[in-house]
Order: C-alpha cells, then structure tokens, then sequence
C-alpha cells in the first residue's frame, strides 16, 4: 500500500465569509510537491478543513515557510476565526464491494 503524506487544516471563518475565503485561499503558485488537495465544508459555511497530499513532509514544511504561503494566510486571515492544523501518514483503507 501507497503511504501519503498529508496536511490537515481546519478553519473555522466568520459567518457569511466562505467565498471571499475561498478566493484568498487558493495558492498562488502552485506548490511543488503538492500532489492532491481536498476542500470540505460544513452545512451552514462556517468552517473549512483542507486536505492536501504532498510528496513528503520537508517538502510541505518547505512551502509552510515560503513567502507564498505567508502572504496566502494574511489574504486569509481576515476571514479566519480560528485554526487547528497537522501533519499526517496514512494510507488509502480498502472497501469491500457490497
């Protein structure tokens, strides 16, 4: 089995901001390294978790601390209540086909 590399972070945002937040979030460049990446959100738009798959852990430590990814959480930050992020292993869990 394939072992991802995966960054988790969860937001939570001031009411009615979800699309001004969806603007300001997407990176610009793109990261080297980033091989997928997932938006999900609650019901009622308030808070955001990012899922993104990256090539290794010093590569997406790497683009932490790029000055992209600074200037990408200050567009961000006015949107931003609150966050709570992590570095995950893990693999894809089989499901038995009904």
């Amino acid at each position: 089995m394939d072992e991802h590399f995966v960054w988790v972070t969860t937001r939570r945002l001031r009411p009615g901001t979800l699309e001004q937040f969806e603007t300001a979030w997407r990176p610009e460049p793109y990261p080297q390294g980033l091989r997928r990446a997932f938006a999900y959100w609650s019901e009622n738009g308030q808070e955001i978790t990012g899922v993104s798959f990256w090539d290794s852990k010093e590569v997406c430590d790497s683009w932490r601390d790029s000055e992209p990814e600074k200037q990408r959480r200050a567009a961000m930050a006015p949107y931003v209540v609150e966050e709570q992020e992590g570095f995950y292993h893990g693999r894809e869990l089989a499901v038995p086909q009904r």
